[in-house]
C-alpha cells in the first residue's frame, strides 16, 4: 500500500510528529510519499523508524500557489499513483480542491483531511474566505480528522460538513515510556545540575505560540528554576532576544527537537504553555503522562484534558499575569506539583493511551481505501 502525505510544513510539530508515530506503527509493509508545502521543510522525517520506505520527491507539483484550473489539474494528476491521500491543515488545502474537483474525472484514490489547528494569522478569528474554500474543496472528501471538540465544532457548523465525515480522534501516546525519569544528561548542550528546577516545554518555535511571553511570565522565578524550550523553528531569535532583554539569558535553553520527547519531558518540574491558540496540545499529554503539572492558557481542550486538581492552573488566554501567578504558585511547593502530576497521570493513563487512537486511524485509513485493514 502506498500513501501520499501533503504537509502544510514537515518541520517536528504535532501534527507531524504524530504521523511519523502512525508510520513507525503500521510497519514496512506500507510506503509513504511525503511533500511539503514549504520546500525543504522535512525535519520531521529524523524521526521516521529507518525501516520504512519513504520518498521525498522533489518534482512534485507545488502545494503552495494560485488556485489556476490548470495548476489544480497538474495537482491531481499528481495523487494518481497512490492507493490513499491523507492531507493535513491550510497548506495543503489546494491539492485537496483538486481533489474534489477532478476526484472523477481521473480516478482519484481517496483523500483523508487533518485539521490540527492555526497559525498567528487566524488564531483570533478565523478567515472568512478560507472558510468558504474549506466547504468546497472538502466537499468530496472521504473523511475530515481533527482532534479537538473545538474543531469538531468549527468543522460541523463553520465548514458545514456533514456528521459522518468528521472523525473526532484525540491524540494519543505510549504513555508507559513516559514514567521513567531520563538521566540528567538526556538532553543535547545542556544538563540538569542537582538543585536546579526546570520549568519546560515542547513547541516549533513559531509565532503562535508566543514563546516570548513564556519567558516573560517565568522572569521572576528564583534563580534556580530554569526554563527550557524544546523545538526548532522561526522565533528562535525572538526568545533568545526576550532572554536577554529580561537579564535571564543565562536560565533560558534552546536545545533544539528531540526526536523521542519520552526521553526529555521527565526532566522537567513544571509543564508550560504560552500558545494564542492550540486544540489538542500532544505535548500536554506527554507532561501528564510523564507525571507533570501543566500551566497553560485555556486555549483549545487543554482545560478539558488535565486532571480536576490542575484545573486552577488553566487561565484564560492572553492573561499573562494569570500565567505567571499559576506558575510561581506550583514552583513554590514541591507537594502540589507531585500531588497535580499523579494525577496527571492517571488521567493520561485512562484517556490518552495510544492503543486506542492508532486503532481507529487504522480503520479509517483502511475504509477510506476499500481494504479490510492496513497490511
Amino acid at each position: 500500500m502506498h500513501i501520499l502525505h501533503l504537509h502544510s510544513t514537515f518541520q517536528p510539530g504535532g501534527k507531524e510528529l504524530r504521523a511519523v508515530r502512525l508510520m513507525n506503527l503500521f510497519g514496512p509493509k506500507v510506503r509513504h510519499t511525503i511533500v511539503s508545502a514549504v520546500p525543504g521543510a522535512l525535519d520531521a522525517a529524523s524521526a521516521i523508524d529507518p525501516s520504512i520506505d519513504v520518498a521525498y520527491p522533489d518534482d512534485f507539483e507545488p502545494l503552495a500557489g494560485k488556485p489556476f484550473p490548470a495548476r489544480l489539474l497538474r495537482l491531481a494528476r499528481a495523487m494518481q499513483r497512490f492507493d490513499l491521500i491523507l492531507s493535513y491543515n491550510w497548506g495543503a488545502m489546494d491539492a485537496v480542491l483538486a481533489h474534489s474537483i477532478f476526484r472523477d474525472y481521473l480516478s482519484l484514490p481517496a483523500l483523508v483531511h487533518h485539521e490540527d489547528g492555526f497559525n498567528q494569522d487566524e488564531a483570533e478569528k478565523l478567515k472568512t474566505s478560507r472558510n468558504w474554500f474549506r466547504r468546497l474543496a472538502l466537499a468530496r472528501s472521504s473523511g475530515l480528522v481533527v482532534p479537538s471538540r473545538r474543531l469538531e465544532e468549527i468543522a460541523l457548523e463553520t465548514w458545514h460538513q456533514p456528521r459522518g465525515r468528521v472523525h473526532l480522534i484525540e491524540n494519543g501516546i505510549d504513555t508507559a515510556r513516559y514514567a521513567k525519569r531520563p538521566k540528567p544528561d538526556a538532553l543535547p548542550r545542556i544538563v540538569k545540575r542537582e538543585g536546579e528546577r526546570w520549568l519546560g516545554t515542547l513547541a516549533g518555535l513559531r509565532a503562535v505560540k508566543n514563546l516570548p511571553r513564556l519567558v516573560r511570565v517565568c522572569a521572576e522565578l528564583p534563580e534556580h528554576w530554569h526554563v527550557v524550550i524544546l523545538g526548532e523553528g522561526p522565533e528562535r531569535e525572538a526568545i533568545r532576544e526576550e532572554a536577554l532583554r529580561l537579564g535571564m539569558a543565562h536560565r533560558v535553553h534552546l536545545p533544539g527537537f528531540v526526536a523521542d520527547p519520552a526521553q526529555a519531558v521527565g526532566l522537567f518540574d513544571i509543564f508550560a504553555l504560552s500558545s494564542d491558540s492550540e486544540q489538542f496540545p500532544i505535548s500536554v499529554v506527554e507532561a501528564m503522562a510523564a507525571g507533570l503539572p501543566v500551566a497553560s492558557p485555556a486555549v483549545g481542550d487543554v482545560a478539558g484534558m488535565v486532571a480536576e486538581e490542575n484545573r486552577p492552573f488553566i487561565v484564560q488566554p492572553r492573561d499573562e499575569g494569570g500565567l505567571a501567578d499559576a506558575i510561581e504558585k506550583l514552583a513554590a511547593s514541591d507537594d502540589l506539583r507531585a500531588r497535580i502530576g499523579a494525577a496527571n497521570q492517571v488521567r493520561a493513563r485512562q484517556n490518552y493511551d495510544e492503543e486506542r487512537m492508532v486503532a481507529t486511524y487504522r480503520r479509517l485509513y483502511a475504509s477510506a481505501a476499500g481494504r479490510d485493514d492496513l497490511p
